[in-house]
């Protein structure tokens, strides 16, 4: 059923490799008959059937960077971990490139839990997600539809439906969005005549003095401590049209229904720190957590060592396994 993938076999990761692990390279496909990519870390000398999660994002970034960090560092902690690309990007599989689904997207997740439910090392009882940024929006929709998922992280949280249908503080009305919708469908038009699809660009380079300062500390991740060669936000970004499913097709409408536990965490100074308050108010039940980090911004959460609270985040997965 699956794709063979040209993988590299070279260590080209942001992030240095740990001596406390074991790392390879595997692939599984989701419902929809594309084959992912994945890097597997496990504690080495581990024995039995261990506890496992999987890690992805953020939106438009690959497992080489922060979402590889987080598996990596789980797995120092005794986890088995995938950190994957998702469709359509990075060394995964899917034509046409550089396409965002939010459904497609969720599946990914629930492929990732079918392929670590069915390994002989893994507890299939104690399996949880971890999503970043974008995928942390995507996490909590997985964590709704998948009750294989006993445990769920959302770290630096976008909902990505809201910020493309609303922009950013929803400020972009009816009248808005439609021309928005006039621009995209389009573009549309102009792809199909051309044969191929516009990228709209990953993060602003040159960057402008007058940019925001979120718009900052994306290029300083992105283009300067964490660049990498297939990031799409590195480099050319999403097609133009790729945004368009995002527009009328909101992936948090029942999260109110998970019943097993979620921690959501955020810098306190984060420009995108509403969304994970107004999930966190959504959310129902006792075993929902929202970690605030005092003076962090978005992209703190991506390498900073010192923030991401690690500590927490096992703690977490340890007690709701």
């Amino acid at each position: 059923m699956e794709e063979k993938l040209n993988l590299t076999d070279k260590w080209d990761k942001t992030f240095e490799k740990s001596d406390k692990v074991n790392h390879r390279k595997i692939t599984f496909h989701n419902r929809y008959g594309i084959t992912l990519a994945a890097d597997l870390y496990e504690p080495k000398d581990a024995t039995g059937k261990l506890p496992a999660i999987a890690v992805s994002g953020p939106f438009g970034a690959v497992k080489e960077q922060c979402s590889g960090l987080y598996a990596m560092n789980l797995a120092e902690r005794g986890f088995l971990t995938i950190a994957f690309d998702p469709s359509f990007t990075g060394e995964s599989g899917g034509s046409p490139r550089y396409v965002a689904s939010p459904d497609i997207n969720t599946e990914d997740f629930q492929a990732a839990v079918d392929f670590l439910i069915t390994q002989d090392n893994v507890d299939g009882d104690k399996i949880g997600i971890l999503g970043i940024c974008g995928w942390g929006g995507f996490a909590l929709n997985a964590a709704a539809i998948d009750t294989r998922i006993k445990a769920t992280v959302a770290c630096t949280m976008y909902d990505m439906s809201r910020v493309t249908a609303q922009g950013y503080f929803d400020s972009l009305d009816k009248e808005g969005r439609y021309q928005l919708r006039e621009e995209l469908n389009a573009q549309r038009t102009e792809d199909y005549k051309n044969g191929q699809y516009q990228r709209a660009g990953g993060v602003v380079d040159p960057l402008p003095d007058d940019a925001p300062f979120f718009v900052k500390d994306y290029y300083e991740y992105y283009k300067v401590r964490a660049y990498h060669e297939r990031s799409l936000n590195s480099n050319e970004g999403w097609n133009t049209t790729s945004s368009l499913s995002l527009l009328n097709m909101p992936i948090l409408t029942y999260i109110d229904e998970i019943k097993n536990a979620v921690l959501l965490v955020h810098g306190e100074k984060a420009h995108s720190c509403y969304f994970s308050k107004d999930a966190y108010e959504k959310l129902e039940g006792d075993n929902k957590e929202l970690m605030l980090i005092p003076d962090a911004v978005h992209t703190d959460l991506y390498d900073q060592m010192d923030v991401i609270p690690f500590d927490k985040i096992e703690e977490f997965y340890k007690e709701n396994f």
